[in-house]
């Protein structure tokens, strides 16, 4: 049989699922992939309302995940970066801390900020060390412990642990006790250090849309629910079936497959407003963080630090948050207008769009960095994909589609 004849399905058109496909045809053949949605990015999404680009969720891409400098162009996504700081409001006012061997200009604010002890920057310069001598692979090796007790056992004082630690990293693993694996912490420390967190100019949804606009021999059933899947075959809607010579599910396995129902997977949820502001309180592309333990606003953002395609006069904050201490949705936008006021002194906020994220991150244990093709054979003719796969990273997104395309492949080839 000729390559471009095998039935190849790919269920899910995020990242994984493109990256699948990409790799497919690169390789010869021309996969099918079934989407429940209308359109490709899953949860990587932009929306364009009032004139300004809102991504759903604060999502970043961080420029030095080595599976997104291998299949993403960055020149043409246009990335701006970010600077490597922060704002942090304590009493209202914004104390700036940043990375001063990468930008000088963070050198006097961090050293005079009062976040932190003298003890607590030597100990962020040694971390900072440690991590560039260390390998992705050997990270990935390491004995696993919460990020809460890595950063206690490495020596920080307990107020640069709550007022930057805990709140930076909040925002990055969407839970607020840093339970999340000491692995994850280092992995994602280390990109930070060796590259930048960065958007592209049109919003997080150009990296589907560039994987999307590079697939040239793959087709597509948009607006099509997969019931479930069995050996070679694939159920959708209306009881009809699709067989299959190999399928890869690049979406959640366990709400598709019977026999996965155990395995069930954990979602992280969080919550994204949009307000527009006359005018910013941060002046720099860096984010803000309230180190508050009694507050729902976790980070802050001005988009329009960034340069965007959208031009617009006044400005774009996104507020991020991960605990809504239950609060129904028109409460929790009062209190958040209201936090922004008080802790933040932003004032005169005009609501624009509020995002509930419930699948925000997968909740996942023994976080692995990568997987061999052959480990995401689920059966004969199924093969598994996603973050849920390895850990919850755009970065494990497109290295999990590549591996389980790459088993296809291989499996084929052995026929």
């Amino acid at each position: 049989m000729k390559k471009e004849e095998y039935k190849i399905h790919i269920i899910g058109a995020g990242i994984s699922g493109l990256i699948a496909a990409c790799v497919l045809e690169k390789n010869g053949y021309s996969p099918t992939i079934i989407e429940v949605s209308n359109s490709i990015g899953g949860r990587v999404k932009t929306d364009i309302v009032a004139g300004y680009q809102l991504d759903h969720g604060f999502q970043v891409l961080l420029t030095a995940y080595p599976a997104a400098q291998k299949y993403l162009d960055f020149n043409t996504l246009e990335l701006q970066h970010f600077l490597p700081g922060a704002s942090i409001f304590k009493h209202k006012k914004p104390t700036i801390i940043g990375d001063p061997l990468r930008d000088k200009s963070f050198l006097f604010a961090t050293l005079f900020s009062g976040i932190g002890n003298f003890s607590d920057k030597i100990k962020i310069l040694k971390l900072n060390n440690v991590l560039k001598k260390k390998s992705i692979v050997e990270i990935f090796k390491e004995e696993e412990q919460t990020t809460l007790s890595y950063l206690q056992n490495f020596g920080f004082s307990t107020a640069i642990i709550n007022d930057f630690f805990i709140p930076f990293f909040t925002g990055i693993f969407l839970e607020t006790k840093l339970e999340t694996s000491s692995r994850m912490f280092e992995f994602v420390y280390k990109m930070f250090g060796e590259g930048y967190a960065a958007l592209p100019k049109n919003g997080i949804e150009a990296i589907p849309k560039q994987l999307f606009d590079n697939l040239k021999q793959t087709h597509f059933l948009f607006n099509t629910k997969v019931t479930a899947v069995k050996e070679n075959t694939i159920l959708i809607s209306d009881d009809k079936k699709i067989t299959s010579d190999a399928i890869i599910i690049a979406t959640d396995a366990s709400l598709i497959i019977p026999n996965l129902n155990q395995q069930k997977t954990e979602w992280k949820s969080c919550d994204t407003f949009y307000f527009e502001t006359e005018e910013s309180t941060i002046k720099k592309p860096i984010i803000g963080l309230i180190p508050n333990k009694n507050a729902v606003i976790n980070n802050i953002f001005y988009h329009t630090s960034l340069s965007t395609n959208n031009s617009n006069t006044k400005e774009l904050l996104s507020v991020t948050v991960v605990d809504r201490k239950n609060l129904f949705d028109d409460l929790l936008l009062e209190k958040v207008q209201k936090e922004l006021k008080f802790l933040c002194g932003i004032d005169n906020t005009t609501f624009i769009k509020h995002y509930k994220i419930p699948m925000a991150l997968p909740k996942l244990r023994n976080l692995q960095y990568e997987m061999l093709p052959s480990e995401t054979r689920l059966t004969n003719s199924i093969f598994l994909a996603g973050d849920t796969q390895l850990n919850g990273s755009l970065n494990a997104a497109i290295l999990s589609g590549e591996k389980a395309a790459l088993g296809v492949i291989n499996t084929i080839l052995k026929h």
